[in-house]
Protein backbone atom coordinates (compact mmCIF):
# COMPACT_ATOMS: atom_id res chain seq x y z
CA UNK A 1 0.00 0.00 0.00
CA UNK A 2 1.46 2.96 -1.09
CA UNK A 3 1.06 6.60 0.68
CA UNK A 4 -1.56 7.95 -1.84
CA UNK A 5 -3.76 4.61 -0.43
CA UNK A 6 -3.18 5.18 2.98
CA UNK A 7 -3.98 8.97 2.72
CA UNK A 8 -7.50 7.80 0.94
CA UNK A 9 -8.09 5.21 4.03
CA UNK A 10 -7.43 7.92 6.33
CA UNK A 11 -9.49 10.66 4.60
CA UNK A 12 -12.18 7.98 4.55
CA UNK A 13 -11.76 7.25 8.02
CA UNK A 14 -11.90 10.85 9.20
CA UNK A 15 -15.51 11.62 6.87
CA UNK A 16 -16.77 8.94 8.78
CA UNK A 17 -16.24 9.54 12.02
CA UNK A 18 -17.16 13.47 11.70
CA UNK A 19 -20.10 11.63 10.42
CA UNK A 20 -20.53 9.89 13.52
CA UNK A 21 -19.42 13.11 15.56
CA UNK A 22 -22.93 14.82 13.34
CA UNK A 23 -25.08 11.71 14.43
CA UNK A 24 -24.11 12.16 18.24
CA UNK A 25 -25.09 15.47 18.26
CA UNK A 26 -28.00 15.17 16.42
CA UNK A 27 -29.36 12.61 18.75
CA UNK A 28 -28.45 14.54 21.65
CA UNK A 29 -29.71 17.70 20.08
CA UNK A 30 -33.31 16.47 18.46
CA UNK A 31 -34.00 12.99 19.67
CA UNK A 32 -33.84 13.85 23.58
CA UNK A 33 -30.68 12.59 24.33
CA UNK A 34 -30.93 9.63 21.83
CA UNK A 35 -27.22 7.56 21.47
CA UNK A 36 -26.64 7.82 17.43
CA UNK A 37 -22.86 6.70 17.54
CA UNK A 38 -22.87 4.62 15.51
CA UNK A 39 -19.52 3.03 16.02
CA UNK A 40 -20.96 2.07 19.22
CA UNK A 41 -24.16 0.97 17.68
CA UNK A 42 -22.05 -1.64 15.88
CA UNK A 43 -19.09 -3.05 17.89
CA UNK A 44 -20.45 -2.56 21.05
CA UNK A 45 -20.39 -5.60 22.40
CA UNK A 46 -16.40 -5.38 21.89
CA UNK A 47 -15.37 -2.41 23.65
CA UNK A 48 -11.57 -2.69 22.47
CA UNK A 49 -12.71 -2.63 19.09
CA UNK A 50 -14.53 0.17 19.59
CA UNK A 51 -11.57 1.70 21.24
CA UNK A 52 -9.33 0.49 17.96
CA UNK A 53 -11.59 2.58 15.83
CA UNK A 54 -11.62 5.69 17.76
CA UNK A 55 -7.43 5.19 17.72
CA UNK A 56 -7.59 4.94 13.94
CA UNK A 57 -9.86 7.90 13.33
CA UNK A 58 -7.56 9.92 15.43
CA UNK A 59 -4.50 8.85 13.78
CA UNK A 60 -6.26 9.64 10.52
CA UNK A 61 -7.18 12.92 11.65
CA UNK A 62 -3.60 13.38 12.32
CA UNK A 63 -2.21 11.49 9.05
CA UNK A 64 -4.78 14.10 6.83
CA UNK A 65 -3.45 17.67 8.61
CA UNK A 66 0.28 16.36 7.87
CA UNK A 67 -1.02 15.34 4.48
CA UNK A 68 -2.67 18.86 4.14
CA UNK A 69 0.58 20.73 6.03
CA UNK A 70 2.99 19.09 2.91
CA UNK A 71 0.66 20.29 0.46
CA UNK A 72 0.58 23.39 1.11
CA UNK A 73 4.46 23.75 1.37
CA UNK A 74 4.83 22.57 -2.22
CA UNK A 75 2.77 26.07 -3.31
Amino acid sequence: MNLKHVSTVAMLLVVLGALNWGLIAFGGLFLDGTDLNVVELVLGSWPALVQFVYLLVGASGLWVGYDAYKSMQKK
